[in-house]
């Protein structure tokens, strides 16, 4: 192993303080916003990570990415630190390509939020990507109508620092159901999950 690598394992940020049991905790938050869209959940043990993704975001990937699910990064969080940070802890490849990636981390202002990624097939629409959408907060923005499975009646959901035509673009993809992505949105130690069955009123 070279020295240059060494340096990089020092100057990595910390993963899961203790890995098997924050894993756990997070899973189990993480499965419950995503059970119950609109809803915001605040995930325990949120590791600060490598800075520029939140620790919701950080945690969601280190929660659910692999080997398997290559994730691709918007310009605002593609820092070597970030690729190195998500390739040691969670084995992640990092890809360039929006297509090929199973889980993408957005920034709010991030242009063509929806454009290139996969959304699946009628055979296999688990395959489509799961964008992780960073934004300013949770709460303070616009409120909007969601409705859809998971949901009693209708959630009123105010994410702040979304384009106006963003959700023009969530009701087409919402058409694609049962294809389409799924959109988490994360700010600081909080996150809440839109799947693609979800309609949000414009």
């Amino acid at each position: 192993m070279s020295n240059g690598h060494m340096t990089d394992l020092r100057t990595l940020a910390p993963g899961l303080a203790d890995p098997a049991h924050d894993a756990q905790q997070l899973f189990r938050a993480v499965l419950d916003a995503t059970s119950r869209p609109g809803r915001i959940v605040s995930l325990p043990a949120a590791p600060a990570g490598p800075g520029t993704p939140s620790a919701a975001a950080t945690a969601y990937l280190l929660t659910l990415a692999d080997r398997d699910t290559p994730v691709w990064l918007a310009d605002a969080f593609d820092r070597p630190e970030v690729r190195d940070f998500l390739r040691f802890h969670a084995g992640a490849p990092i890809v360039t390509k929006r297509a090929e990636a199973v889980f993408a981390v957005l920034a709010s202002a991030t242009p063509q939020p929806f454009e290139g990624f996969n959304l699946g097939s009628d055979a296999y629409p688990d395959r489509s990507a799961t964008l992780i959408v960073e934004v300013p907060d949770l709460r303070g923005g616009p409120t909007r109508q969601w409705h859809g499975p998971g949901i009693d009646g209708r959630a009123a959901v105010a994410v702040a620092g979304l384009a106006e035509d963003f959700w023009q673009d969530w009701a087409a993809n919402h058409t694609l159901f049962p294809c389409g992505v799924d959109i988490v949105f994360t700010a600081r130690t909080e996150l809440c999950a839109l799947p693609r069955s979800v309609a949000v009123e414009v």
